[in-house]
């Protein structure tokens, strides 16, 4: 091999991830080759619990608005949250040509629509049997195997090669939508020549094949049979898979159909009016119909399978929902594993289900979730279908990407052959070229809290957790700034650190700490900021004596 080049030419393609490689969600990847770039999906992560009154993360697309005139698209490999979730927000700044699957493209409207962006998307649907161009790229899906119909991956035929880009997959032999995976086309595409193999790694760990979405239905099918009072169930509000199977056994076991939750709702209505769901007639029902009929004839689809706290689910556990409240015997199925983060959450709900005398199934005690990503032997085949000449672990954290890199080398590849990168790294492959070359001058996250895009930093984000642990005070005094003379106050505020009418010699203790201060101060510094932190410091040194804690001190001085 030779040494990587940092200019970008048809001979070569540049491969920068954005998001979803060393981390799980908010997957984008820019392919570029000479002066043109792709963009392979478009999603989202949501915050972690440091991330105090954040709502959405999204990757950071300074170096696709830095060369916009490069980007020529946004191709889709499927419908989850983490692959189209920051779509919405990312046309906003780069409103490009964005390509998908007809299921994918539907759930893309519903999250354009809602944020107001639609009317001035350029969205494209193709078939995963289509081949089609943009810019001088020339794209090739293949279906795959997920828990979402009209997944795809991507062969993206460029004049330095061909990159292949897995998606999320798995190799499932009886699929819930009788769409197998196209290992024709994809054998095909591996034995007309790849440059480079991106693949889904999240399950690396994982020995042998993931199981069937058939062993689901036979999960549901006992349930169903034996649930004497209503049944709710959570997932994932774009698991069309799942969400099928307990639409057919609620028909089965003459049970009406209720869902709960707004993007549970519109996707499923999209999925509907697309023939993704099928729902026998007068099987659904409303949310505020529920009562109408007896309890063993009502299943309830809602999200929450997160532990969200807004979510539906979160919300009927701890008796908060307008419209359901748990009573002993309800039966609840809670279809999906925790993502990486959530666990806490997610077994907080579980517990106050069980509190409320529910049964609850979840995926530590019962089979009735699977996962959408393929186990370590079928990342294993996948290599070997496709027997690229370099290999790229992405969709996964760092561990992921590590076991990744093992496996790949102990099947034949040589450790020069195999890249991991970081996101923002920038990654050179050729016919006799694989590094990472350098790196993108700003990556990584924006975070989202409300209507505000990138305004939360890691300082704000510090603060909150500074606040959560210790608490606030507030020291409010009117100084003359003539005099420097206490003409008001001093006044202490707290929250969060002591309650006030059980710390009255504490309080007033600061306060003569204030005094003191004040009084103290040279005639000459009348620099008021500076006045402020000698406050806090004073105040701080004080308290932490005192208490062993560190408040957050927001002294604030007014000129009378």
């Amino acid at each position: 091999m030779t040494t990587p080049t940092k200019t970008s030419s048809t001979n070569t393609l540049q491969i920068i991830p954005l998001g979803g490689i060393g981390e799980i969600g908010k997957n984008m990847t820019a392919i570029r080759c000479g002066d043109q770039i792709l963009v392979i999906d478009c999603g989202l992560a949501f915050p972690g619990a440091d991330q105090l009154g954040v709502d959405l993360v999204i990757p950071d697309i300074s170096y696709l608005l830095e060369h916009r005139e490069m980007v020529q698209g946004i191709v889709i490999t499927h419908g989850h949250e983490d692959h189209i979730g920051s779509l919405a927000f990312v046309l906003k700044q780069l409103n490009v040509p964005v390509y998908g699957t007809r299921l994918t493209i539907g759930f893309t409207k519903g999250k354009l629509s809602e944020y107001k962006v639609l009317d001035k998307a350029k969205l494209h649907t193709f078939n995963a049997e289509d081949r089609f161009k943009v810019g001088m790229f020339d794209v090739e899906p293949f279906r795959v195997a997920h828990s979402i119909p009209d997944a795809v991956g991507f062969a993206i035929h460029t004049p330095a090669g061909t990159l292949v880009h897995t998606g999320d997959f798995k190799f499932d032999q009886t699929p819930v939508d009788g769409q197998l995976f196209d290992i024709a086309r994809l054998t095909r595409i591996g034995q007309e020549g790849v440059l480079v193999l991106l693949s889904d790694c999240t399950n690396v760990e994982r020995p042998g094949f993931v199981p069937s979405e058939k062993i689901v239905g036979d999960a549901f099918e006992k349930i169903f049979h034996d649930a004497q009072r209503r049944i709710i169930m959570a997932c994932f509000a774009s698991n069309v898979h799942r969400v099928q199977q307990a639409i057919d056994f609620s028909s089965k076991y003459g049970r009406k159909v209720a869902l709960m939750g707004r993007s549970m709702e519109r996707n499923m209505e999209m999925a509907q009016q697309m023939g993704y769901l099928r729902v026998p007639e007068g099987t659904m029902i409303r949310a505020d119909e529920i009562e109408d009929y007896f309890p063993q004839q009502v299943t309830v689809i809602t999200t929450g399978s997160q532990g969200e706290p807004m979510a539906a689910l979160s919300r009927i556990a701890v008796d908060e929902h307008r419209k359901l409240k748990i009573v002993a015997g309800d039966s609840v199925i809670l279809s999906a594993s925790a993502i990486p983060g959530n666990e806490d959450a997610v077994y907080r709900t579980i517990n106050h289900l069980f509190r409320r005398g529910a049964n609850v199934f979840y995926d530590s005690i019962a089979k009735v979730h699977v996962s959408g990503h393929g186990y370590a032997e079928e990342l294993k085949l996948m290599l070997n279908l496709v027997e690229p000449q370099y290999v790229m672990p992405v969709h996964g954290e760092y561990r992921m990407l590590h076991q990744y890199s093992k496996m790949a080398e102990e099947m034949g590849w040589p450790v020069e052959d195999i890249i991991r990168a970081e996101i923002g790294d920038i990654v050179e492959v050729g016919e006799d070229v694989a590094g990472v070359i350098g790196r993108v001058e700003k990556s990584g996250a924006v975070l989202i809290d409300g209507t505000g895009i990138g305004d939360v930093s890691d300082i704000v984000l510090r603060d909150r957790l500074h606040i959560g642990a210790d608490g606030f005070l507030v020291l409010v005094v009117g100084v003359s700034q003539e005099t420097g003379e206490i003409i008001s106050g001093p006044e202490v505020i707290s929250r969060g650190f002591v309650y006030m009418d059980q710390s009255e010699e504490l309080v007033e203790q600061i306060k003569q700490v204030i005094i003191e201060k004040i009084k103290h101060l040279p005639e000459e510094d009348n620099d008021w900021m500076v006045v402020q932190q000698d406050l806090r410091d004073a105040v701080g040194k004080f308290l932490y004596k005192k208490t062993a804690r560190r408040p957050m001190i927001l002294p604030i001085l007014l000129d009378l």
